[in-house]
């Protein structure tokens, strides 16, 4: 039985008069105008029909930012969230926002109406990152904004972008390990994706943006997993949600997108753990001529084994490619943490 869920109300694009190079809220929600507040209540109320016996449930508001509605129309959308809450249908009230759209007179209307969670945009923690891609805030604006909502006791949410313009390893990494320094209780992680209708979009074409290609997308933010993850941060997306308007094929371009983009990362991860463990194997260092000669079991908690073979089996098409004389058996073991692995030489 699925232990979380959240009932997603997108507000596109409103509140929110900076147009970022890479964003165009209607391909990636798939809306058009703002809901009034009888659908979201209608919205609300159609989705609790399919969430019997989830343990927390959720309403989240998300698509553009909320926080620079005007304080009227955020208490609206807010106050019906909260007639669900006063009645125990729902658990909490979430919400995505810019991180120059917080100060205390926000916040404490957000209070009153008991919002649970606050995720901040910040995309990068990098000025210049932030500058090319017309984000209109600093990281400065981060760190006043983070530490306000901790102070307000809100549940604290980041999401960061990987590949953005002038983006590089090095700065993805930094962006990971200054978000794990302001203690979120979540994260979210995203590849730039290039959509079209976007300036990112004339950037490709002209030349002057080069989107990452896939295995670099995947091995930036697999270490940026690593680094948010032994923080002890909750991961709570990797890559953009698969929906309608981009599986439609005409609002994707560039290569970088996938649909399992999060089992790409934490294969990636878990791979990297059992080739350091096999790598210390004395017996790949034997000089065996007889392939298949060493018998190896390797094994993971069972909510990762998809992961530890792999999307499409490509984890054991690596191990068998690269280690051709381990026989290799693919495991589970209850004793091991999500993420970890354990190789044991029969």
């Amino acid at each position: 039985m699925k232990k979380h869920a959240i009932i997603p109300i997108f507000i596109p694009h409103l509140g929110c008069p900076n147009d970022c190079v890479f964003c165009n809220q209607r391909k990636i929600t798939a809306r058009t105008e703002a809901p009034s507040e009888e659908a979201v209540r209608a919205t609300i109320e159609e989705w609790l029909t399919t969430l019997s016996g989830v343990e927390t449930v959720e309403v989240a508001f998300y698509g553009g930012s909320f926080t620079g509605l005007e304080l009227e129309e955020q208490s609206g959308y807010l106050s019906v969230a909260e007639e669900f809450l006063s009645q125990g249908r729902i658990d909490g009230i979430h919400l995505s926002t810019r991180p120059d759209y917080i100060d205390r007179e926000i916040l404490d209307n957000l209070k009153a109406h008991h919002v649970g969670t606050i995720e901040l945009g910040v995309q990068s923690f990098d000025d210049e990152v932030l500058r090319l891609s017309r984000r209109g805030h600093t990281s400065e604006d981060v760190y006043r904004a983070a530490a306000l909502i901790k102070e307000y006791g809100f549940t604290l949410g980041i999401q960061l972008m990987i590949g953005l313009p002038g983006d590089s390893a090095s700065s993805c990494s930094y962006s990971a390990k200054e978000a794990a320094a302001l203690k979120p209780e979540l994260a979210r992680l995203y590849p730039t994706i290039v959509l079209d209708d976007t300036e990112l979009l004339n950037m490709y074409v002209s030349g002057s943006y080069v989107p990452l290609e896939r295995e670099e997308a995947v091995s930036r933010t697999a270490e940026m997993y690593r680094i948010l993850d032994e923080a002890g941060i909750y991961i709570m997306r990797v890559g953009l949600k698969s929906t309608d308007i981009i599986g439609d094929g005409g609002a994707i371009n560039g290569g970088t997108y996938h649909p399992a983009f999060r089992q790409l990362v934490e294969g990636r991860i878990i791979r990297d753990r059992i080739e350091a463990e096999l790598d210390s194997l004395a017996e790949l260092k034997d000089g065996s001529d007889d392939e298949r000669s060493v018998k190896v079991d390797v094994f993971s908690h069972p909510s990762w084994f998809s992961n530890m073979v792999g999307n499409c089996g490509c984890n054991k098409e690596f191990f068998a490619r690269k280690y051709p004389n381990l026989n290799l058996r693919y495991r589970v073991d209850n004793s091991l943490k999500p993420g970890q692995c354990r190789v044991a030489v029969k």
